[in-house]
């Protein structure tokens, strides 16, 4: 089993990964556009994580995270109770190229557009001051963009929304 890690997934699945591969998921773009109320913000002071937004002409670049078969039933159960907390993320089978060039299904977590806590199309500069913020029940909402931001660099993926929003959130702490 595979499973596309696009935001926290990426440095920190939660669970054993058997394989690690660099991979892109066609039709998708990595982008805040989800309130969060839990993890990184509260219902009072909702904070924003990133989500797959369907765009048709994006692509986003993440990493495919490989799952031993004996270990598949306990990610799903881990993976559905993590990014399913509020029923914002809808579960979804989409294939994704590996680096190598390999194109596999992975378990994909995607935003429900219909859902109260989407919120896309906000200004990147609204987003700054959002998670500047905002803290919910896993921290602080900077810490998941850095965390994030940093991790998409060391990979060599390249994120010029996440970059600006990096160097405008310290701003704005400072």
């Amino acid at each position: 089993m595979w499973v596309f890690g696009y935001g926290s997934l990426v440095w920190n699945p939660g669970f054993e990964v058997a394989e690690r591969v660099l991979a892109t998921l066609p039709g998708y773009a990595r982008s805040f556009c989800m309130r969060s109320i839990h993890h990184r913000g509260t219902e009072e002071n909702p904070g924003l994580v990133l989500a797959l937004d369907e765009c048709v002409k994006s692509r986003c670049d993440g990493v495919a995270l490989g799952v031993a078969d004996h270990a598949r039933e306990d990610v799903l159960a881990y993976l559905r109770e993590r990014e399913l907390i509020s029923s914002a993320y809808l579960e979804k089978m989409l294939q994704v190229t590996l680096r190598d060039g390999r194109q596999v299904e992975a378990v994909t977590y995607v935003v429900d557009a219909d859902h109260v806590q989407y919120c896309g199309g906000l200004d990147l500069e609204e987003q700054a001051r959002i998670i500047a913020r905002a803290h919910g029940g896993r921290g602080p909402n900077t810490e998941y963009l850095y965390n994030t931001a940093s991790h998409l660099a060391e990979l060599g993926i390249d994120d010029p929304d996440l970059n600006w929003l990096t160097r405008r959130v310290k701003s704005l702490e400072e």
